[in-house]
């Protein structure tokens, strides 16, 4: 079972839907005991990352997905869900994250050049690193293949953990992973065939016992 975790930020349906499209089980829920029992976590997210930080917290959600994570139990972000794994993010001020992924979120506006919109908006392709193996969140992938992002803002200083990038004048943040961890800056439910390639490699990932 996946629990896609309900803080009152996100697109539910949307991610709901493409994973009932591959045939996963899924509940969305706020309760601490269905997260216990799904064997893989989605914590989606879109908005501002303070507010959805505070969402976590008053909810109880960010101490129970920092204790999934660290029972070994697969956890992938998705999108500001992606940017909550980070250290802190610099929009409209300094917010601490949950500090999964080391490295922190900033504008993008300052790194790409001023000919681009922000936001970075639309299909682009994904590059892999080269210099390490690929993640198995993108094992059915080629190189190139396509997916859907919405944001103003990315991961920076996070080149250990990055998995793969999307050229937008740079080279900017498009997926992560340490160990269980996973986070995707695209939107997997809303990009076609590729997306749901990388939504079944995720409900193939086996967690730690």
């Amino acid at each position: 079972m996946i629990a896609v975790v309900d803080y009152g930020v996100g697109n539910l349906f949307s991610l709901r839907s493409s994973l009932a499209a591959i045939g996963a089980e899924v509940v969305v829920t706020r309760d601490r005991g269905e997260l216990d029992r799904a064997d893989r976590i989605v914590l989606p997210g879109v908005g501002a990352f303070g507010d959805a930080a505070e969402r976590l917290r008053e909810t109880g959600m960010f101490q129970a997905v920092l204790d999934q994570a660290g029972r070994g139990k697969p956890l992938l972000g998705i999108c500001l869900g992606m940017q909550l794994l980070f250290q802190r993010s610099f929009e409209y001020g300094e917010h601490l994250g949950l500090g999964l992924i080391p490295g922190e979120v900033r504008a993008i506006r300052p790194a790409i050049p001023e000919e681009l919109d922000v936001p970075h908006m639309g299909w682009n392709a994904l590059h892999f690193p080269k210099d390490r193996p690929r993640s198995p969140l993108f094992s059915g992938l080629e190189e190139g293949e396509h997916v859907y992002f919405v944001h103003s803002y990315a991961g920076f200083a996070c080149a250990e953990s990055l998995i793969a990038t999307a050229e937008y004048g740079v080279e900017l943040t498009a997926a992560v992973q340490r160990g269980n961890v996973f986070g995707t800056q695209f939107h997997p439910e809303k990009s076609g065939e590729t997306g749901l390639k990388i939504l079944r490699a995720f409900c193939a990932l086996e967690g730690s016992p």
